[in-house]
């Protein structure tokens, strides 16, 4: 996954998800999408407030295991800064 943030001003953090066609069809793209925001969700109240946080999904979200993928995203927004 990548993760591209921006500060926006306001008191709270607005959450985008993209997950490309490529990655399979709707019932996959939305399992991918599932996983994702339970990821940011679980996560949410170590992230600092007044950011836009977009998660763009690769291939390895599907089938990647779910400990790894919530490392994974811990990881990355750990060397954005964006972590309390």
């Amino acid at each position: 996954m990548v993760i591209y943030c921006r500060r926006n001003g306001k008191t709270e953090n607005r959450l985008g998800l993209t997950v490309s066609t490529k990655l399979g069809n709707a019932v996959r793209r939305n399992r991918i999408r599932r996983r994702l925001k339970e990821a940011y969700r679980l996560n949410e109240d170590r992230i600092k407030c007044g950011f836009d946080v977009v998660i763009v999904a690769r291939s390895g979200a599907y089938s990647a295991p779910w400990t790894a993928l919530n490392g994974e995203f811990r990881r990355i927004c750990g060397k954005l800064g964006l972590l309390l």
